[in-house]
């Protein structure tokens, strides 16, 4: 697993608190891993996946199967508990695991709305074809004039780029907003600065409009925008929220059983 952030050095980048890049990895049969039941509250995680299968199970009756090209965009609010298990399937047969897990903070005044679940399959999200012969999927936001299907609670952008040797794409961010490029298949040019596979390029939010540019080999990118909250942030394990007191509270509430349990339901099981 690659980490661009936290790390020793950044702790997050407003209002992004974690980008995770699971594998590329080959499982073998009976060897795939997934995190079982844990809570959340006050910020959203998002699943992006390109290659395996996940299944999504939470305390809120959501219930999903990530497959590659798929998206699942769930909103902790007030507090859930989910599992992210790979699928019988994958436990059976083994196979090659590739995907993204972003989670996005949430401000004082929605750390404790209601949950939500949100799943779209890889033909719901928009996508288009670039005129070098690359491709763009905007998942949340807008790029390049294609708008993302998620309903995101903070203004968001979170779309995928592929471009072939030497092709460019222009992403115009909106004043003040952090954009961040994450080359996640060969290397890229971010305005004018070099950046290998696996190394984010964070911009400078006084730039307006950010240019990548694939090298001589075709490259994959993500790109991440979004408003800086500006506020507090007290976090630890699985909750985010201003205060340490707030953190006490989430556990609490957690051990006391109030953030909900789940039930299995649904196709296929991976519980015991």
């Amino acid at each position: 697993m690659r980490r661009p952030f936290p790390s020793g050095d950044l702790s997050a980048i407003d209002p992004f608190l974690l980008l995770d890049e699971m594998g590329p990895v080959e499982y073998a049969p009976g060897k795939a891993v997934g995190a079982p039941d844990h809570p959340h509250r006050g910020f959203e995680t998002v699943t992006y996946l390109l290659a395996g299968e996940i299944e999504h199970r939470d305390s809120n009756g959501g219930f999903g199967v990530i497959t590659p090209g798929a998206v699942q965009w769930m909103t902790a609010g007030a507090g859930i508990v989910h599992s992210e298990l790979p699928t019988n399937q994958m436990m059976r047969l083994g196979g090659r695991m590739h995907g993204f897990q972003l989670w996005v903070n949430l401000r004082a005044a929605s750390k404790m709305i209601p949950p939500r679940y949100q799943g779209y399959e890889a033909y719901d999200i928009p996508s288009r074809e670039l005129d070098g012969g690359g491709t763009l999927r905007v998942i949340a936001g807008e790029v390049d004039g294609l708008n993302g299907i998620v309903d995101t609670t903070s203004p968001v952008t979170f779309a995928h780029v592929s471009l072939r040797a030497g092709e460019s794409i222009d992403w115009r961010v909106a004043d003040g907003h952090t954009a961040l490029v994450h080359p996640f298949v060969n290397g890229v040019v971010v305005n004018g600065l070099e950046a290998d596979e696996g190394h984010m390029v964070v911009c400078d939010r006084e730039s307006g409009s950010v240019t990548v540019t694939a090298g001589e080999r075709e490259c994959e990118v993500l790109l991440l925008g979004g408003e800086p909250l500006n506020e507090p942030i007290a976090r630890y394990g699985p909750f985010v929220m201003n205060t340490r007191e707030e953190i006490t509270r989430a556990f609490e509430d957690y051990e006391a059983g109030r953030l909900g349990s789940i039930v299995a339901t649904g196709p296929g099981t991976n519980r015991n």
